[in-house]
């Protein structure tokens, strides 16, 4: 049956199979009407793993059957109803309410993002969903926004596809040696095979409202390797449109499933920012109370993710900043592990990591290679590295930064020399180790940060320039004295010269947030270059003010390259440190 050819099929000689209408990894699901009943339903059909064994592939048809039949038991407003399980040929059908409308993924594809409430009222209804199921002993497993279905006329969210659902006690499939689940909405004892429970489904959600609220998954990555990473070790990172809801998202992106927040406090806090505007503080402090519409605090967790920066314009001849740098801590490279550490800590993160990438099936050993190796990678001991010398060089988190002067002796024409700072920070500065691919570059302006290996510096009058060969890629640091207002008023005074700064300016967004505890705010637009032959360019740009001083960063790239532009975005900021010029 594969295709729509195929159709007007009888099975269990009620149910007649009409039209295709959704492909997934597990099966393909039908619009049917059912001859018996008058009505039309939605058929899925379970395909056949040709790759199992045909013992593992008669287990997994008695698992399909029995925890099918649990979920025909779940009765709810917000969960897809099961009405029959039947079999057809050796091969089980699950016949289900059929739902007039799109998936949540789609009308993100379509519309963007949402706002606030508009995600809060769609975690309302997945966390109740979700409190219902596991009540009844059932895992949903796979909560992600092309599982979840919004009616059309009524936009009742129903959370559906159960398809890789565990009832507790029963056999996983991961027993077999498949992983079940979509990486980057997996819950990171998941993805370690350490742990399976209720609180895998509400990272789920918390990785969801991620997702509404500004496009795509904090997880995200170019590889499944740097997914992995990203779930198992990187620091998470929410993005700046959650600050309405982030004690919500922080406290379901805990890494630790035992301090994880419960479905019931998330939905009570969701259902209080709904009737009041404000999101109230988690019962066990998971982050803080969030603010109005608008409000919110950018803030990281422990472990990893990469929010959506706010850009800085440009003037010729290279963009420049006028504003604030974002808040966020830097991402590895996809599919790169961090720089080895010595605690406790990273200890645990190496076994989890070991263990999610066995069981996705990637090579563990490949990915790992990198954590004590070349490149300018930190060494096992987490000290930064010189590329030059091979020396590592301690940072002292005690020994407080000078303060910065803004660069000297500003020039008027731009001299491509090899970067003229030290690669080595010296110690005290409280400076980071770089990722692989990476060196930690401390500037003559009273700063130390990661940049590739290939970026020279260049600098031009009060900023300075770090440029990829052909310039393709524009990373620019400016230092000075605060400024009336702060960072935001800095930052939108900038977007609203846009249009004379840059190019064909639009898409422009500033968002008030936080950068290592000090007020920031970040700009992200897009332009059309400053040539014809440039085309049009995308900028992250964050501000922020520290100490007195206003600090500036911001990174331009082709808008085809604008993810790899972020990815070095988010390594500056979360290795600049205060060195003194």
């Amino acid at each position: 049956m594969g295709t729509e050819g195929a159709g007007f099929r009888l099975i269990a000689g009620r149910y007649r199979l009409e039209e295709r209408i959704g492909r997934g990894g597990m099966g393909v699901v039908w619009r049917a009407s059912d001859q018996v009943l008058g009505r039309h339903v939605a058929v899925k059909e379970l395909l056949p793993d040709d790759a199992l064994p045909d013992d593992d592939a008669r287990r997994r048809r008695d698992r399909t059957f029995r925890e099918a039949r649990a979920v025909c038991q779940l009765r709810h407003p917000h969960i897809i109803v099961v009405h029959d399980v039947v079999e057809q040929d050796g091969r089980p059908y699950l016949v289900m309410e059929l739902i007039d409308g799109g998936s949540l993924a789609d009308r993100i594809a379509r519309h963007g993002p949402v706002d606030a409430a508009e995600a809060a009222r769609i975690g309302v209804a997945l966390l109740s969903a979700v409190r219902t199921a596991h009540e009844a002993g059932v895992l949903h497993r796979d909560i992600k926004p092309a599982n979840v279905l919004l009616e059309s006329g009524t936009d009742r969210v129903v959370l559906t596809d159960f398809g890789i659902a565990q009832v507790e006690g029963a056999t996983t499939l991961t027993e077999t040696g498949a992983f079940v689940g979509s990486p980057e909405y997996t819950a990171p004892e998941r993805m370690s095979g350490l742990r399976t429970g209720p609180e895998s489904d509400l990272w789920s959600l918390g990785a969801l409202l991620c997702t509404v609220l500004s496009g795509e998954s904090p997880f995200r990555r170019d590889s499944l390797g740097g997914i992995l990473h990203a779930v198992v070790t990187d620091e998470i990172r929410p993005p700046a449109q959650a600050g309405p809801l982030l004690p919500v998202v922080l406290g379901l992106l805990e890494r630790d499933p035992d301090r994880r927040l419960g479905a019931a406090d998330a939905e009570r806090m969701l259902g209080a920012y709904l009737e009041t505007g404000r999101t109230p503080a988690a019962p066990g402090g998971h982050g803080p109370a969030g603010g109005g519409h608008g409000g919110g605090r950018l803030h990281r967790i422990g472990g990893g993710r990469t929010p959506r920066p706010a850009a800085h314009h440009p003037p010729p001849p290279w963009d420049p900043p006028h504003g604030g740098p974002p808040p966020y801590a830097a991402p590895r490279p996809p599919g790169e592990a961090p720089p080895a550490r010595s605690s406790p800590r990273g200890v645990l993160v190496a076994a989890l990591l070991v263990a999610a990438l066995a069981g996705a099936g990637v090579s563990a050993a490949a990915l790992l290679l990198h954590r004590d190796g070349g490149g300018g990678g930190g060494t096992p001991g987490g000290t930064a590295t010189s590329p030059a010398t091979g020396s590592g060089t301690a940072p002292s988190p005690s020994a407080p930064p000078s303060r910065p002067t803004p660069s000297p002796t500003p020039s008027t024409t731009p001299s491509h020399t090899p970067t003229a700072a030290s690669t080595a920070p010296r110690p005290g500065t409280g400076a980071h180790a770089a990722p692989s691919g990476y060196r930690v570059t401390r500037d003559p302006a009273g700063f130390s940060l990661a940049l590739p290996d290939d970026f020279t510096r260049s600098p031009q009058g009060e900023r300075v320039f770090y440029l990829s060969p052909g310039e393709t890629f524009r990373l620019g640091v400016k230092v000075g004295a605060r400024r009336p207002g702060g960072p935001t008023a800095v930052m939108r005074r900038s977007a609203a010269d846009g249009p004379a700064s840059n190019p064909g300016y639009r898409d422009g967004r500033v968002t008030r947030t936080r950068h290592a505890g000090h007020p920031a705010a970040l700009w992200e637009f897009t332009w059309d270059g400053f040539s014809t032959a440039e085309g049009p360019r995308h900028t992250y740009d964050l501000c922020w003010e520290e100490d007195g001083w206003l600090y500036d960063v911001w990174v331009s790239a082709p808008v085809g390259r604008a993810r790899r532009a972020r990815e070095y975005f988010d390594v500056a900021l979360g290795t600049f440190s205060v060195t003194g010029a």
